[in-house]
C-alpha cells in the first residue's frame, strides 16, 4: 500500500508552460540574443519597472465632465417643459409662479445630478469586486497579480479563457487561438505561434502559451484605438426605451390636459392671464418631476443588494430584465454543486479503490486491495496528476484550489496515493503539450519517454485496447453522480508526435477517476422557488447523461419528469429543439457551446426570456444570445463575465433566484412610484376643474404653488422610499406578469379609486372649514381668511391622503397592514413629510407664500379622516381584484 503524503504546507503547483532552458525571445522580427530567466523577474525588478513605467492600466471611456453631467440634468425634455412654462409665466406677469418653477427646475436636476453620482459610485465600488488578474512567473515561482501590476519583461502564462491585458510577445504556444474580434472585428479566432505579438483586449479562447510583456497601459494598441471610440452612447436598454415611452406619454397628457382646460377657461369667461394660471397649473400638477431620479434610485438599490447577495449586476438597467425570467438554463458543476472537487473512487483493471480526505489538502486515506492494486494506483495518480493543469496551495490556513477544481482534484490525488510530481518531471522532461479542448474532449502531455493522457472516457476509450469491464466500471461510477475520466498512457516510440491525434492513439487504458462534487446547501430550495415562481429550470452541462441526472435527482429538478438529453440528440431545427427542451426539469447532457447557443436562440424564439450560465470562453455567444447572461465569478472566464449581465461571485444557483426577486421587486417598484404619484395628481388637479366648472364660483382649493409644494416638499421623500422596497415574500409567488410600467391597473387604480377618495376628502375638508364658519350651501364662499384656512384644510388632507398612499402602494394585492416586509426607510420619509407638513402650515412666511393658514379643527379633523378612508378603498379594491382572478 503506497503511502500517504502528510506534514507541512506544500505548493503544488505544475507549469506545464515553462520555458526550456535557454530558450529563445521573438522581439519584433529580430532573434533577440538575451536569455529569458526561467524564474522571471524579481520582486524588485518588477518594483522598480513599475515605479518607472506606471500601472498597466487600459483605458476607458472617458465620462463626461461634472459641469457636464449637471448641465445635462436642466435641457432634457422635462426640463425644458418646464424651463419654457416659467419663462411664459414671467411672460405673463407672474413672477412669483415662474420663480416656483426654476426652483422645481433646479432642485430636480440636482438631486437627479446626485442619485447618478451615487449609482456610478455604486457601479465602481461593484466593479472592484472583481479584480483582473494575470498569472505570471515571479521569482520562479507561479502567482497571481492584479494585471495593473504588470510590467515589460513579465513571463506571462496565458491558458483559455484569460483576458490579454498588455501587449505580449509569444515566446511558447501550444494550441494557441486567440479573439481579436475586440480590436479587429474578426470573429474567427486567430491560431498564433511563437514570435507573434498578441494585443491587450483581446482574450485567449483555446490553448496555453507563455508570453513576454512589451507594452503596458496607454501604450498599447488598444489603448489608442479605444482612444477613438470614447463618447459613443450605449444602446438603449429595454426598460430606458420604456422610461421613454412613459416619460413622453406623461408629458402629452400634461400638456393636452393644460391646453384643454386653458381653452375652457376661456370659454367659461376667465381672463388670459387666470387661463394661463390655470393651464400652467394643471401641467406641473400631472409631470412627475422625480420620476428618473426614483427610477435611477430603485436600480442602484436594486444592485447594491444584489452585491450582499454575491451577485455582480454589469448593468443597472439589467436588475429589472431579471424580475422576468422564465427560464433558467444552469450548468451543474459550481452552480448546482459546490465545485469543489475530490477523487473518490479509482476504478483499474486490477481493482478498485476508494481514496477518503478533506477538500484540498495532501492528506488523505488510501483504502484498496493488494499490492497490484497498489501500484497500478501509483501510476493512476502520476499520469492524471502531469496531465493537469490545476494545483493545490495553502491560503490561511486552509487548502484551496489554484485553477479548475477538477484539475487540482487530480494533483491532490496523486499526493494522496504517494506520487512526488516533481520528482517525476526531473526523470521524466516534458517536451510537448496539447491543451483540452472542448471538441477532443481531452488532453495530453509527451515527455521523452511517453505519452500521458486524460479525458472525457467516451473520448478516450475509443482509443484504448477494449476493455469491456470498463464499459461496465463506468456505468456504476456515472450512476453514483460522480465525475468520469479515464487515464491512459502509451510509450514514446519514435520521434515526438507533432499532432494531437497522433499522440493520442494505441493507448493502454491504466483506469477510470470518479471525483465527487457534492451539491451546494440550499440548490433544492432554490430550484423549488423557481417552480413557485413559474420560472422553467434546465440543467445544461458537459457532464456525462449519468452524473448529471445523478445530480439532477438529488437537488430535486427531475422531480417532475425523467428527460434526460445528450448534446449530440439534439434536434437540428431549432423550432423541433425549443418543442423539446420548453418544459420544467429537462436534462441536456455533453452539450457542445454551440449547443449551449441553440438552445438560447430556440428558447427565446418561443417567447422566453432566458437566462443562461456560462463560464468558459466559448459560452460566451450563449450568453449575449440569452436576454441575461450570467457567469461565475470564481470558476468563469473573462470572456463569459465580459459578456455577461450577472456575474455570481459565489458561483451559485441560489444567487440566481435572489437576483430574479430582487428584479421583480424593482418593476414593482416602478409601478408604486407611478401609482402614488398620480394619485397625488388626482388630488391636486381635482381643484382646477372644479374651479373651471363652475366658472370659478368655487373657489380654488389648491393653488399653483401649493401644488408645487406637494410635489416637491411632501411626496419625493415617500416615493423615493417606495423606490427602495425591498422585496416581499410573496415576490415569487406566480409566474412573472410582463406589462408596461403604465397600464389599465395602475392608470384605473389611481385615477378610479385612490384618487378620487383622496379628492374627494380635501374637498370635504375644505368645505367642512366654510361649513364650520356659517357658510351654508349656495351662498358666496368668503375669500378671506377662512379661504386660507379652508385651502390648508384641503392641503393637508392631500398630505394625509399621501401618508395613507405611501403605505397602500408597497403592495398590489394586499392590504397596507397585511404587508410582512419592513421599510424603515419609508417610516422615516414620512416622519420628515410630517414635519414639512408642519412647516407648511405654521411657519408664517412660508404659509403666506402658498397662500394658506393652519386648518381649523374641524377642517384637520376631516383631513385626518383620509387616512382611513384611502386604505379603505385600497382594500375594497384589492379585494375586488383578487376576487376577479
Amino acid at each position: 500500500m503506497p503511502s500517504v503524503a502528510r506534514g507541512g504546507p506544500v505548493a503544488v503547483v505544475p507549469s506545464p508552460v515553462l520555458p526550456r532552458p535557454g530558450g529563445d525571445i521573438i522581439i519584433g522580427a529580430v532573434l533577440s540574443t538575451e536569455r529569458a530567466p526561467e524564474t522571471g523577474l524579481t520582486t524588485a525588478e518588477a518594483r522598480a519597472r513599475l515605479a518607472v513605467d506606471g500601472p498597466n492600466a487600459l483605458p476607458t471611456a472617458r465620462p463626461p465632465s461634472l459641469w457636464r453631467q449637471m448641465a445635462g440634468q436642466f435641457v432634457h425634455f422635462f426640463a425644458l417643459l418646464f424651463w419654457v412654462a416659467g419663462a411664459l409665466a414671467f411672460i405673463a406677469g407672474l413672477p412669483q409662479l415662474g420663480v416656483a418653477i426654476f426652483v422645481v427646475i433646479v432642485l430636480n436636476g440636482l438631486f437627479a445630478f446626485a442619485q447618478e453620482r451615487r449609482a456610478e459610485h455604486a457601479a465602481r465600488e461593484l466593479r472592484d469586486l472583481l479584480p483582473r488578474l494575470a498569472t505570471v512567473l515571479r521569482d520562479g515561482a507561479v502567482v497571481e497579480i492584479d494585471a495593473e501590476d504588470l510590467v515589460t519583461g513579465d513571463l506571462v502564462l496565458l491558458n483559455g479563457g484569460d483576458r490579454i491585458s498588455a501587449d505580449m510577445r509569444i515566446s511558447r504556444a501550444h494550441g494557441l487561438a486567440i479573439d481579436t474580434s475586440t480590436l479587429t472585428g474578426e470573429s474567427v479566432p486567430a491560431h498564433t505561434q511563437r514570435g507573434e505579438l498578441v494585443h491587450a483586449g483581446c482574450y485567449v479562447v483555446e490553448g496555453e502559451a507563455r508570453a513576454v510583456v512589451e507594452l503596458t497601459g496607454s501604450s498599447t494598441r488598444f489603448a489608442s484605438i479605444a482612444s477613438l471610440t470614447e463618447g459613443q452612447p450605449p444602446a438603449p436598454t429595454p426598460l430606458r426605451l420604456e422610461l421613454d415611452r412613459v416619460s413622453r406619454l406623461i408629458a402629452a397628457v400634461a400638456i393636452g390636459v393644460g391646453l384643454l382646460f386653458f381653452s375652457l377657461a376661456l370659454l367659461l369667461g376667465t381672463s388670459a392671464s387666470d387661463g394661463f394660471l390655470f393651464a400652467v397649473g394643471l401641467t406641473v400638477a400631472v409631470v412627475p418631476e422625480s420620476l428618473l431620479p426614483t427610477v435611477t434610485l430603485s436600480l442602484a438599490v436594486g444592485a447594491q443588494r444584489m452585491a450582499t447577495r454575491h451577485g455582480l449586476v454589469r448593468h443597472l438597467e439589467a436588475v429589472e430584465t431579471l424580475g422576468s425570467t422564465t427560464f433558467i438554463c444552469t450548468d451543474k458543476t459550481g452552480t448546482l454543486t459546490r465545485n469543489q472537487m475530490s477523487v473518490v473512487e479509482v476504478w483499474m483493471p486490477t481493482g478498485s479503490a476508494s481514496i477518503e480526505g478533506v477538500g484540498y489538502a495532501p492528506a488523505g486515506v488510501v483504502r484498496g486491495g493488494s499490492d497490484s492494486v497498489a501500484r497500478a494506483l501509483v501510476d493512476v495518480g502520476r499520469v492524471a496528476g502531469r496531465a493537469s493543469t490545476g494545483s493545490a496551495v495553502e491560503r490561511d490556513g486552509e487548502w484551496v484550489a489554484q485553477g479548475d477544481p477538477m484539475e487540482a482534484a487530480l494533483v491532490v490525488m496523486a499526493r494522496r496515493v504517494g506520487v512526488d510530481l516533481g520528482a517525476d518531471e526531473r526523470t521524466a522532461r516534458e517536451i510537448e503539450r496539447f491543451p483540452f479542448d472542448p471538441r477532443r474532449r481531452r488532453m495530453s502531455v509527451v515527455t521523452d519517454a511517453e505519452v500521458l493522457v486524460k479525458g472525457a472516457p467516451d473520448a478516450v476509450l475509443p482509443r484504448c485496447s477494449h476493455l469491456p469491464e470498463a464499459d461496465v466500471a463506468l456505468q456504476r461510477l456515472a450512476a453514483r453522480g460522480l465525475r468520469v475520466l479515464a487515464v491512459a498512457r502509451r510509450p514514446l516510440d519514435g520521434a515526438p508526435p507533432i499532432s494531437a491525434d497522433d499522440a493520442e492513439r494505441d493507448l493502454t487504458l491504466l483506469g477510470l477517476v470518479g471525483l465527487e462534487d457534492a451539491p451546494r446547501a440550499g440548490a433544492s430550495e432554490a430550484i423549488a422557488a423557481c417552480r413557485r415562481a413559474g420560472v422553467r429550470v434546465a440543467m445544461v452541462t458537459g457532464d456525462h447523461p449519468e452524473t448529471a441526472r445523478a445530480i439532477a435527482r438529488e437537488v430535486g429538478l427531475l422531480d417532475h419528469g425523467e428527460l434526460v438529453v445528450v448534446g449530440d440528440d439534439l434536434p437540428a431545427d431549432d423550432a423541433v429543439l425549443g418543442a423539446l427542451i420548453d418544459r420544467d426539469g429537462v436534462v441536456v447532457a455533453r452539450v457542445t457551446p454551440e449547443g449551449k447557443l441553440r438552445i438560447a436562440r430556440a428558447l427565446r424564439l418561443r417567447g422566453h426570456v432566458v437566462a443562461m450560465t456560462g463560464d468558459g470562453v466559448n459560452d460566451a455567444p450563449a450568453l449575449k444570445e440569452a436576454a441575461i447572461g450570467v457567469a461565475m465569478g470564481r470558476s468563469g472566464t473573462d470572456v463569459a463575465r465580459e459578456s455577461a449581465d450577472l456575474v455570481l461571485l459565489d458561483d451559485d444557483f441560489a444567487t440566481i433566484v435572489a437576483a430574479i426577486a430582487q428584479g421583480r421587486s424593482t418593476f414593482a417598484n416602478i409601478r408604486r412610484f407611478l401609482t402614488y404619484h398620480l394619485t397625488d395628481n388626482v388630488a391636486e388637479l381635482a381643484p382646477f376643474v372644479v374651479w373651471a366648472l363652475t366658472g370659478g364660483r368655487f373657489p380654488l382649493a389648491l393653488g399653483v404653488l401649493q401644488v408645487l409644494a406637494l410635489d416637491i416638499g411632501t411626496d419625493i421623500l415617500p416615493a423615493l422610499a417606495l423606490g427602495a422596497e425591498p422585496p416581499g415574500a410573496y415576490v415569487l409567488d406566480g409566474p412573472p406578469v410582463r406589462r408596461h410600467l403604465l397600464d389599465r391597473q395602475v392608470f384605473g387604480r389611481a385615477f378610479g379609486v385612490l384618487g378620487p377618495v383622496e379628492a374627494f376628502m380635501a374637498f370635504a375638508a375644505f368645505i367642512a372649514v366654510f361649513a364650520a364658519d356659517g357658510w351654508v350651501p349656495g351662498s358666496p364662499f368668503d375669500d378671506g381668511s377662512t379661504l386660507l384656512t379652508a385651502s390648508g384644510a384641503a392641503f393637508t388632507a392631500v398630505v394625509f391622503g399621501q401618508v395613507a398612499n405611501a403605505f397602500a402602494c408597497r403592495s398590489a394585492v394586499r392590504p397596507a397592514w397585511a404587508v410582512q416586509t419592513r421599510n424603515p426607510l419609508l417610516f422615516w420619509a414620512i416622519v420628515v413629510e410630517l414635519l414639512v407638513l408642519a412647516v407648511f402650515l405654521f411657519v408664517p412666511a412660508v404659509a403666506d407664500l402658498l397662500d394658506q393658514a393652519p386648518p381649523s379643527w374641524a377642517g384637520f379633523g376631516v383631513a385626518l379622516c383620509a387616512i382611513p378612508a384611502v386604505l379603505l378603498a385600497d382594500w375594497l379594491w384589492k379585494r375586488r381584484r383578487v376576487r376577479r382572478r
